[in-house]
């Protein structure tokens, strides 16, 4: 599969870090961003690639070649076959696809070579030929859902709309952002577009919203912009701590899961009405600092109320929308969240005959947190579950992780805190 990078930005909002050299080949740790990506497609096996240049582009063709020549700045081979498509004048973003589309004969990867990121690619392209769409975009949750573009999507992974900066939103979303990585087909260029420039989430991304052509591939992986001083700085110290190598889903992952009700928002028994929805005070500050650790921060959480019929599911995603949202405008996120919508006691006016089961998923049993930690290959031994119930702490040892209870009670738990804003990772990771 051909890999088609975008390094014609010229880095305006990060001149200040290097204004002489194009912001592709900004040093992290002493290696250029994109010399980064490319070992990361390497790799994987992704070594035929497709570079687009146009500020400063020289520089980036001295430096890579055609791929055979040894890096300056590690000394090895790149070990690619590269070609390149120099803009003479500025095309947009999408405008040199057209100018190449004849070497694009079949899907390919299209990535921005300002981000940092180190993901498992074959695992996202394998996703993408399940879903037999024209295009999967890499997406995640992030710090600032409030000032990023949002995809909405169903619950296959259809994207049903794309809201950028400018549109209008519904007052909850699901924080979910797309990050700039995709695997598009060929047949999103069998088209004609006459504008100087071509933008590729405007014009070409955003109208296949709604026609189930293009899906969604959530993914906690490590995937950030680097685009600014502050996040460039952000993104230097998270390579020093080996975050970003250790997100890619290869690796075995470690997770903090939590309880939702009297755990992350204010206890009213079953909560059946938005409106009843409220953060616990520091919650949101508790769990940025789990985002910031490395861990995967992952809600498991009993829902009887949708079994009972007193909750319907789309009343319970406008509440995970609404706590997303909330915990996004404080700079907090979650990475998933899995929900047990069964019950097994019968008798209840208006339920769901079908839910009334005795099923592997509700806590005390650990079904929700093996089914996470198989979908994230998540090392359940070094992860911690966090509730204010008893069956928190049983669902946590039945999965073999640490346990943590917010209360006074004594269930066998590893430790015990008043609140989640007290909670402290360092207290309980060896």
């Amino acid at each position: 599969m051909k890999t088609v990078i975008m390094a014609g930005g010229k880095g305006t909002r990060i001149s200040s870090v290097a204004s002489d050299i194009p912001k592709p080949m900004i040093k992290i740790d002493g290696v250029p961003v994109l010399e980064r990506e490319i070992e990361c497609l390497k790799a994987q096996g992704f070594n035929d690639i497709i570079i687009t240049v146009s500020h400063l582009g020289q520089v980036i063709t001295d430096y890579f070649g055609d791929g055979s020549k040894i890096s300056p700045a590690t000394g090895k081979p790149f070990g690619v076959k590269i070609e390149y498509y120099f803009e003479k004048q500025p095309l947009g973003n999408a405008g040199a696809l057209f100018k190449i589309k004849d070497k694009l004969t079949e899907d390919f990867l299209l990535l921005n070579a300002d981000a940092v990121f180190d993901i498992d690619f074959n695992r996202f392209v394998r996703y993408h030929k399940d879903k037999g769409g024209q295009v999967t975009l890499f997406t995640h949750p992030n710090s600032h859902p409030y000032d990023s573009g949002l995809l909405i999507a169903n619950e296959n992974g259809e994207v049903t709309s794309w809201l950028t900066k400018e549109d209008e939103r519904p007052e909850y979303y699901c924080n979910r952002v797309n990050a700039g990585l995709h695997v598009i087909s060929p047949e999103v260029l069998k088209q004609d577009i006459n504008t100087p420039k071509i933008d590729l989430d405007r014009q070409l991304l955003k109208p296949l919203a709604g026609t189930g052509k293009m899906f969604c591939y959530d993914s906690p992986e490590y995937v950030k912009d680097m685009g600014t001083p502050d996040r460039y700085e952000a993104v230097c110290k998270d390579f020093r701590h080996g975050i970003v190598s250790a997100k890619n889903l290869i690796n075995k992952q470690k997770a903090v899961f939590l309880d939702r009700d009297g755990t992350i928002n204010k206890y009213v028994g079953f909560l059946r009405d938005i409106n009843d929805f409220e953060l616990i005070d520091g919650v949101a500050d508790a769990i940025k600092k789990i985002n910031q650790s490395g861990y995967l921060a992952i809600v498991v959480t009993n829902q009887p109320v949708i079994a009972r019929g007193e909750v319907t599911y789309g009343q319970l995603k406008d509440i995970h929308n609404k706590m997303e949202t909330l915990l996004g405008s404080e700079g907090a996120y979650l990475d998933a969240i899995y929900f047990c919508p069964h019950h097994p006691h019968k008798g209840y006016e208006g339920e769901i005959a079908e839910l009334k089961i005795d099923c592997d998923c509700r806590k005390p049993k650990p079904g929700m947190l093996l089914q996470a930690a198989k979908d994230f290959n998540i090392n359940l031994t070094k992860s911690v579950m966090i509730g204010d119930g008893e069956n928190d702490i049983l669902a946590g040892k039945a999965a073999g992780c640490k346990t943590v209870y917010i209360g006074q009670e004594d269930y066998g738990q590893d430790l015990t805190i008043p609140g989640l804003k007290e909670f402290n990772l360092r207290e309980i990771i060896c």
